[in-house]
């Protein structure tokens, strides 16, 4: 309690914090993490893209759009110039307790390059979770550019999860697109017409942090003392 009296004046915001410390048990530590890393404002304040209410029922859409943040803040990947979507895929699953942390309660981690045959053809996910809460399936794919329109093959491996993988009591599987930018009017006309429940977020990395988060957010040293 004396951490949140000390890190968040807004009475609003230090409840948002409670309420969620309890519900995912974090420790002293995970708290000052979170709320260093801007958790609030990228979870609850942040206007989501997404098409979860036109494609899932009303009760998995909200809790969806709930658990979605952006962006995700993966500061435990030290930024490289020109770093590749494998190297991202690398260093996420070198630090999957990171990761699983950062995405949020409920999620397990199933695969990365998780492997899916098709009619005889060979497809691989970049990161397949299975989320408790929702009873789904979470596909994410990785991007290491902008937002493109024709990053549809999302919609196709959700398609692929729910035919081959999901059972009569999952709720349909989500997709979500990790993109290092995205224009949000562009990335809302492309998700409009898809099948598919996908969001877009952005991720950043170590130094590429959201204005105004630099000097919030804690060193990588910092981290590996703390978590």
């Amino acid at each position: 309690m004396v951490i949140l009296l000390d890190k968040v004046k807004a009475p609003e915001i230090r409840n948002w914090y409670i309420g969620k410390s309890a519900e995912n048990g974090w420790s002293r530590n995970v708290l000052i993490h979170q709320i260093e890393s801007g958790l609030y404002e990228r979870q609850a304040l942040s206007e989501k893209v997404n098409n979860f209410e036109a494609r899932l029922p009303s009760s998995q859409s909200e809790l969806a759009t709930q658990t979605m943040k952006d962006p995700y803040v993966f500061d435990f990947i030290p930024f490289r110039e020109n770093i590749t979507e494998r190297k991202i895929e690398d260093s996420l699953v070198q630090n999957v307790t990171k990761l699983l942390l950062e995405l949020g309660t409920g999620f397990a981690f199933l695969g990365r390059q998780y492997h899916l045959n098709v009619g005889g053809e060979d497809f691989y996910i970049d990161l397949l979770f299975y989320n408790l809460n929702l009873r789904a399936y979470v596909v994410i794919e990785l991007k290491t550019g902008a937002f493109k329109p024709e990053y549809g093959q999302l919609n196709f491996y959700l398609s692929a999860v729910d035919g081959i993988l999901k059972r009569k009591d999952d709720n349909p599987s989500i997709g979500l697109l990790l993109c290092k930018s995205k224009n949000r009017l562009v990335a809302e006309y492309a998700l409009r017409d898809m099948s598919k429940p996908i969001g877009v977020s952005e991720y950043r990395i170590t130094d590429q942090l959201p204005q105004g988060f630099d000097d919030q957010l804690p060193s990588i040293e910092d981290l590996q003392n703390r978590i």
